[in-house]
């Protein structure tokens, strides 16, 4: 199946279309059946366990609730991480920051372009279905972009193969709406496999790169910076 970039609904949609509000529930469901927030927990602790980072970057954050999940799980091992919320649209309540604080991870949203990224410091970099969204070209000078201001960089996208295609087709049956089913299938196409991501990474020197499936959906990808 070749990789075929297309324009998604919820990316054109107004953020307050109740159909793009609906979708962006519906992910939230998504996200979850799929065990996306238990992955990059795991993720986390696996390739930085004894290291001493304490700032965290998501790209593409949306409203800020999936990387909540993921401190949710980890945070009480993992105390007083900083965090960047970076996405090009304001959908970060006041209640989903405050539950960041209680958890000791104190939260900012920053409302830029991944393209026009702040010089603020960057250490861990994650990013959750984010990455499909770009074609080759976008996406190698997006992949140089982290590798010039990160440490850590984990990726969690969709797997392109026809299972996830499949069941992409059956997001009816959960009660998903109409944007949602549109785009899952899209997203897949857009997805990734084998190692096409660390083709495109630009330093193969200084980072060890790790590629493969994780779960029955999903592709992982992992860059850690060795020198």
């Amino acid at each position: 199946m070749k990789r075929r970039v297309q324009a998604e609904l919820l990316d054109v949609l107004p953020p307050d279309d109740p159909l793009a509000i609906r979708s962006r529930r519906d992910l939230r469901r998504v996200n979850k059946l799929m065990g996306n927030s238990t992955i990059i927990a795991r993720a986390l602790e696996d390739n930085l366990a004894g290291h001493t980072l304490k700032q965290i970057t998501e790209l593409g954050a949306g409203d800020g609730r999936f990387l909540l999940r993921v401190a949710q799980k980890i945070s009480s091992h993992w105390p007083n991480m900083t965090v960047t919320l970076l996405d090009r649209q304001e959908n970060i309540s006041a209640e989903t920051l405050a539950a960041f604080a209680r958890l000791g991870w104190p939260a900012e949203a920053i409302i830029a372009d991944v393209f026009d990224w702040p010089p603020i410091p960057t250490e861990i970099v994650v990013a959750n279905l984010f990455l499909h969204h770009f074609d080759n070209l976008r996406l190698t000078e997006l992949l140089g972009v982290i590798s010039r201001r990160a440490k850590v960089f984990i990726a969690l996208e969709p797997r392109r193969a026809r299972l996830p295609l499949l069941f992409s087709n059956l997001l009816w049956a959960i009660g998903c709406n109409s944007v949602t089913q549109h785009d899952a299938a899209i997203s897949v196409h857009a997805g990734f496999s084998g190692r096409e991501l660390s083709a495109l990474w630009p330093d193969k020197i200084n980072w060890e790169l790790t590629e493969h499936r994780a779960g029955l959906f999903s592709h992982l990808f992992i860059a850690r910076r060795i020198k």
